[in-house]
């Protein structure tokens, strides 16, 4: 019987049974989005800069018509709730649902969380587990260093990072569209890159928002970024005078784990599309594969 070539360089990953490979080539993973646009790989760069830092930036995604509109519902959201439907009372309402499944975010998740086995044409391979809304006025923000060190951290409650040669997975993972401007230094996210991978404590020098260990971003409206959860991260209060910050917090999980206590609100998810449901499935992996007509 003759064996199945495989590429040179394809990454060796077990799959469930017998320590049998997992053929990433044949993987169904999803291509179009709930929308029904094309997915966006990430590049061979934003995924070689996502693995050495733990966080990647990509400035100025969002066209100027559908940002214009976003920022118009935040605004409402933050001042005028009452003026929005009651289900849509939160950072999934209106126009801001489409971000939930981007074409780049479905991308990054198919390179770095979707399970293969779990995701087809009909499902996506991985799950939201929450999802908020970040307006802050000036000085709004609260310094507070958290995580890191996730390439050795026992899987259990998904902060966790794990690498080999071709292929890399974050078991947690932000999306957070920034839909004002960001000035650097002046209230962005505050990350350590690279202590994702830490094998070693990190020093009391981190207690210091000024330390030179921290590293942020600046970036235009419309910009989105991605960081593992296993990111050593932080607030950092807003000083930005000339805007507030307007941005949109996510956080994704494999499809068989869950970390936060929440979910949406059920008439606003009956009514989304259907593919888009499934980024809020049962938090299981057996029989958890949709298809076009059934569930294996």
């Amino acid at each position: 019987m003759a064996l199945k070539e495989t590429r040179y360089g394809d990454p060796y990953i077990i799959d469930k049974n017998l320590g049998s490979r997992l053929d990433n080539n044949s993987a169904n993973l999803t291509q179009t989005n709930a929308d029904g646009l094309p997915v966006i790989d990430l590049t061979q760069e934003q995924k070689y800069t996502f693995d050495r830092n733990g966080w990647l930036l990509i400035p100025g995604v969002l066209p100027d018509d559908e940002l214009k509109e976003m920022q118009e519902f935040c605004m409402r959201l933050r001042h005028d709730p009452e003026s929005i439907p009651e289900h849509e009372r939160s950072a999934l309402g209106g126009p801001l649902q489409k971000l939930i499944d981007h074409p780049l975010v479905v991308g990054f998740m198919n390179e770095f969380m979707a399970h293969p086995p779990l995701s087809s044409q009909s499902c996506y391979g991985f799950r939201m587990e929450s999802n908020a809304l970040f307006y802050r006025t000036l000085n709004d923000g609260q310094f507070s260093p958290h995580n890191g060190n996730g390439l050795l951290r026992f899987p259990g409650d998904s902060h966790f990072y794990r690498c080999i040669p071709g292929k890399a997975y974050s078991g947690l993972s932000r999306v957070v569209w920034e839909l004002n401007p960001v000035k650097k230094g002046q209230g962005g996210t505050l990350l350590i890159t690279a202590s994702h991978k830490a094998v070693y404590t990190a020093p009391e020098s981190i207690q210091s928002p000024d330390s030179d260990l921290w590293d942020t971003y600046g970036c235009p409206a419309g910009s989105l970024l991605f960081f593992t959860e296993d990111l050593t991260h932080s607030t950092h209060p807003w000083t930005n005078t000339e805007n507030d910050r307007m941005a949109t917090f996510s956080c994704y999980n494999a499809v068989n784990s869950k970390w936060h206590d929440w979910d949406p609100h059920p008439q606003l998810l009956a009514e989304m599309p259907a593919l888009r449901q499934t980024l809020f499935r049962p938090v299981r992996a057996a029989n958890n594969l949709i298809r076009d007509d059934y569930q294996h």
